[in-house]
């Protein structure tokens, strides 16, 4: 058996063709044993018809933009580069700024 070669690299999205950007202001995260998905949707204001409702129900529901199944073995990566990209924001705009603050 041949000795393993070890090979260092970057992995870079290939922008070559266009995905456009989807906007999405709320995010689901479930898990199961094997992936985490996280279901990214576009919560609008509510207008009063929608509140009455929620009272009701106590749901409001909110159109999904998009589905992320992401392996268990990622996710500790994404986290890191999140808190990374939060520091960095943070260095150049200030605290963060919302109504999660």
């Amino acid at each position: 058996m041949e000795g393993k070669t070890s090979v260092n690299f970057t992995v870079q999205p290939d922008d070559a063709s266009p995905t456009p950007r989807t906007y999405s202001n709320f995010c689901a995260i479930q898990h199961s044993p094997f992936d985490f998905t996280l279901t990214f949707c576009d919560m609008p204001p509510l207008g009063e018809r929608e509140i009455e409702q929620a009272q009701r129900t106590h749901v409001v529901k909110a159109p999904v933009q998009a589905r992320m199944v992401v392996p268990v073995q990622v996710i500790p990566g994404l986290i890191a580069a999140l808190q990374e990209n939060l520091r960095l924001y943070n260095e150049s705009f200030g605290s963060n700024r919302g109504p999660m603050n």
